[in-house]
């Protein structure tokens, strides 16, 4: 049986700058194993990079964090070579974020 990863999601515009980071990336000792942000407002080249350090200073660089919003390709790839999972368009559909995740987690997570 693959294992589960449980995403913990976030949808970051309504929180307001750094705040939505640090609820994205807060109790990163929680069981989950990835955190997806939202984004529409064109504030994900400081959202993601903000969530990853945080989770690599809490020393969990091992819970996945991917997402997606309005995002030019250009910043898909700035933001994966950040270190970034798997990023959505709108109207992508939740089954496929979440075979994306359980993709993810049948590689990496241990049951």
């Amino acid at each position: 049986m693959p294992s589960k990863a449980s995403p913990r999601c976030c949808g970051s515009d309504a929180d307001g700058g750094d705040r939505g980071a640090e609820l994205a990336a807060s109790h990163p000792r929680a069981r989950g194993k990835a955190r997806c942000l939202s984004i529409l407002s064109g504030a994900h080249l400081t959202l993601f990079p903000r969530v990853k350090k945080l989770l690599d200073q809490a020393g969990r660089s091992d819970i996945l964090l991917t997402g997606g919003g309005i995002i030019p390709p250009e910043d898909v790839a700035a933001l994966e070579q950040q270190g970034v999972g798997r990023l959505f368009g709108p109207g992508t559909p939740t089954s496929e974020l979440v075979k994306y995740i359980e993709e993810w987690a049948a590689q990496r997570v241990s049951a």
